[in-house]
């Protein structure tokens, strides 16, 4: 999985990239299929925004925004955010296997 950070009006410390990565790199954990992930951290105003847009196998695209105080605590939130995207996209399918067909016997009547 290969993994860019961007930063709009103004510059991240290495520590603070350093972190940034290292909870990215714990959503594989999650979701395996992830090819790409760009977050973008905007460091103009009061609140620090950080938005995390995820590419994963088979055209499934994630995208999570969230702000913060500080740069960690909009990190946090985008990728919560994502975690749950992510966990319900997983439901959708694995729900879907388990439906029954509907042509099956449900609809014959003895």
């Amino acid at each position: 999985m290969k993994i860019q950070i961007s930063t709009r009006h103004g510059q991240l410390s290495d520590v603070l990239q350093a972190q940034i990565m290292e909870k990215a790199e714990r959503l594989l954990h999650f979701f395996e299929r992830l090819t790409f992930l760009e977050i973008v951290v905007d460091l103009s105003g009061l609140k620090k925004t950080v938005e995390i847009l995820g590419d994963a196998e088979h055209k499934h695209d994630f995208v999570a925004t969230a702000e913060g105080d500080d740069v960690m605590a909009a990190m946090n939130g985008a990728k919560e955010k994502f975690k749950q995207q992510i966990k319900h996209y997983k439901e959708r399918i694995q729900d879907h296997r388990r439906d029954p067909s509907h042509g099956g016997e449900e609809g014959i009547k003895s």
